[in-house]
């Protein structure tokens, strides 16, 4: 009896191992080598997934632990110390979202898209 969700964890957790001790070995944060392992085991990468939704609701349960997690170590001090540049980062990030957006709609109505 086969299924079909637990290998395809078994597939990400095991390829998350080789990718995070490549980016160990590189010198990259760990996070892209999740983000990395994401790609290549989707739908529009190697598409080793094949319970595709079930995988998708797992991986939203780990970002909303994640956010919890990040969250519970996020204190109101450390918020008020670097205030000013969260501030500044978020909105510089949020108008150049924006502008990026608003890049890609008009280059598609040129095309007709």
């Amino acid at each position: 009896m086969e299924i079909p969700l637990l290998n395809d964890i078994l597939i990400v957790f095991g390829l998350s191992i080789v990718v995070i001790f490549l980016c160990h070995r590189l010198r990259i944060p760990a996070i892209l080598g999740f983000l990395l392992t994401g790609v290549l085991v989707g739908p529009h990468g190697l598409y080793l997934i094949k319970a595709i939704h079930e995988v998708e609701i797992l991986a939203e349960i780990g970002v909303i632990l994640l956010l919890f997690t990040i969250g519970i170590e996020f204190s109101l001090k450390q918020f008020f110390q670097i205030k000013k540049t969260l501030l500044l980062g978020g909105s510089v990030q949020v108008l150049l979202t924006l502008l990026a957006g608003l890049r890609i709609a008009k280059l598609s109505s040129l095309f007709g898209d």
